[in-house]
């Protein structure tokens, strides 16, 4: 009797562990076919990365194409006097968008106090923004709720984590870019 009311209940958990692992498997795939949001916003020619988070662009789509600078929104490069992060971070930016147009996102504010163009930068549907905060290249500061926020700070938390560039314990970048402006005024 006793045998029979085991073999029951161990019937009973398998059936249960088996429902639950059904019904999550599921909604993994509903999830998973999601549409991704596909962003929206301007295509522009990169005539120059200026450093790690600023490029000068060219719309070709306005009648007066002029040059335009566009700040990457959300992050901070390392200041180009930074050594060795400025530079790094201005040359793998360049590596990233390899001379090719970008998708430029607005996101609130469409200009800083500089009169450069504030938006988030995408390339074949990668967010340059946050690939260069998981690779370590450049900080993310405390901001006002922009679009992507959780994203970057996930993404910075990762490449904080894993030690990648200004993140290396061996050689970390020591103040953030707006505390070195300050002090090499």
């Amino acid at each position: 009797m006793k045998n029979n009311q085991r073999r029951s209940r161990k019937t009973k958990r398998q059936k249960n562990f088996l429902f639950c692992l059904l019904a999550f498997g599921f909604w993994f795939f509903l999830v998973g076919c999601q549409a991704k949001e596909v962003p929206t916003g301007v295509t522009v020619k990169v005539e120059r990365v200026v450093t790690g988070q600023t490029l000068e662009v060219l719309d070709t789509s306005k009648q007066s194409a002029l040059v335009e600078r566009v700040r990457l929104l959300g992050i901070e490069a390392p200041d180009m006097k930074q050594q060795p992060w400025g530079s790094a971070a201005q040359e793998r930016l360049k590596q990233l968008i390899g001379g090719q147009s970008v998708l430029l996102e607005s996101d609130g504010s469409s200009k800083d106090q500089f009169e450069r163009r504030l938006a988030y930068v995408w390339k074949d549907g990668v967010l340059l923004n946050e690939q260069m905060v998981v690779e370590g290249y450049v900080f993310v500061p405390r901001s006002l709720n922009n679009k992507y926020d959780q994203r970057l700070t996930t993404a910075q938390e990762y490449a904080r984590i894993m030690g990648k560039g200004i993140w290396n314990p061996e050689k970390p970048m020591r103040w953030t870019p707006a505390e070195f402006r300050r002090q090499n005024r």
